[in-house]
C-alpha cells in the first residue's frame, strides 16, 4: 500500500533533512552534561540541545526504511519520538554514548510504526514474525540471486532456519510482502463492472439449514427437560447447577448446600448423568443424531 507525499510536504521534508544533517554530533562529555542537566533540573533547553544534535540519525534511519512505500516525512516524525523516548529515558551515569542509545529507540519507533500502516491487514504481531517482516527482503535477495528472483522450497528452508520461525510463516509473510491491499469495491477488470465481492462466498447456513437447526435444537430441548423431570429433586439441582450453566458450582459448594460430602455430590451427579442419558435414548431411533454430549 503506497503511500506519497504531496510536493510542498516533500520540500518541507528536504528542508529539514537538510538542517538535520547540518547539526554536530556531541561528544560524551557534552551528552553528560545536557542529560544530566535535564533529568536533573529539568532543563528544556538542554533537552532540546541533546535532541536536535541527534536529528541526523532519525534521518539515516527513517530513509532505510523508505522502501516499504511510507512516507518519509512520517517515518522522520516517528523515529523523532522514538528520539524523545530515548532521551527521557536515558541515564547518563551509565556507560553508553547517548547516540548508541538513541539508535536503538529510533529504530523501533519506526519499525512499529511501519509495521502499523504497511498494510491494513496487521502484520509482525510477534518477535519472530517482526524479524521476518525485516529480514526476508534482504534474505530473499541474497538466497534468490537478486529482489526480483523467486525463492524456492529450499530456499524458504533456509530463511526459516536462519530467522528460526516456521516454513508456513516465511510463506505467508513471502505472500503479504510480494502482494498489495486491493479494495473489494474495485472492478474485477476492465472489461467488467463487477466489483470483488461480488464473487466473495456466502459462507453462512442457508435458510433450510438454519430451520433445520432451530428444529434440532427445540427437539433436543424438549428430550432434556422431559428427561430431567425423570430425576430426584436433589438431582436436578446437581444438574442445573453443575451442567447447564456457563460458571458451574464445584462439588464441594453443591456439598455445603445439600448437607452431603463432595464425594458424595460426585456419586450423585454421575447417577445423575447415566439416568439422562438413558432417558434420552428412549426418545430417538437414531441416538447419534443427538449431537451432543451427556
Amino acid at each position: 500500500m503506497a503511500h506519497y507525499d504531496d510536493p510542498a510536504t516533500q520540500r518541507a521534508n528536504m528542508s529539514y533533512i537538510k538542517a538535520s544533517m547540518k547539526e554536530a554530533y556531541l561528544s560524551r562529555e557534552d551528552e553528560q552534561d545536557l542529560a544530566r542537566r535535564w533529568r536533573d533540573d529539568d532543563d528544556e533547553q538542554a533537552l532540546h540541545l541533546l535532541v536536535r544534535a541527534y536529528t541526523r540519525l532519525v534521518v539515516s534511519t527513517a530513509v532505510k526504511f523508505r522502501n516499504y512505500g511510507l512516507p518519509v516525512g512520517d517515518l522522520i516524525q516517528e523515529g523523532n519520538i522514538g528520539l524523545m523516548q530515548a532521551a527521557a529515558r536515558f541515564d547518563p551515569d551509565r556507560e553508553v554514548r547517548f547516540s548508541t542509545y538513541a539508535t536503538w529507540w529510533i529504530r523501533s519507533a519506526i519499525q512499529d510504526y511501519v509495521l502499523r500502516n504497511w498494510s491494513i491487514v496487521r502484520t509482525g504481531t510477534t518477535a519472530a514474525q517482526k524479524s521476518l517482516f525485516f529480514n526476508l527482503r534482504r534474505l530473499r535477495a541474497r538466497i534468490a540471486d537478486g529482489p526480483g528472483g523467486r525463492l524456492t522450497d529450499e530456499g524458504r528452508h533456509e530463511i526459516s532456519r536462519e530467522l528460526k520461525v516456521g516454513i508456513g510463516d516465511v510463506e505467508t509473510m513471502e505472500a503479504r510482502l510480494t502482494g498489495s491491499d486491493h479494495s473489494l469495491n474495485a472492478t474485477m477488470s476492465d472489461m467488467s463492472d463487477d466489483p470483488w465481492q461480488d464473487m466473495l462466498a456466502d459462507e453462512r447456513p442457508t435458510p433450510d439449514q438454519v430451520v433445520t437447526c432451530m428444529r434440532d435444537s427445540e427437539t433436543r430441548s424438549n428430550w432434556l427437560a422431559a428427561a430431567l423431570d425423570e430425576l430426584s429433586d436433589r438431582e436436578q439441582v446437581i444438574i442445573q447447577e453443575r451442567r447447564l450453566v456457563d460458571d458451574g458450582a464445584t462439588l464441594e459448594e453443591l456439598g455445603r448446600k445439600l448437607g452431603v460430602s463432595k464425594e458424595r455430590v460426585r456419586q450423585l451427579e454421575c447417577r445423575a448423568l447415566s439416568k439422562l442419558k438413558q432417558a434420552i435414548l428412549k426418545r430417538t431411533e437414531r441416538p447419534n443424531d443427538l449431537l451432543m454430549e451427556i
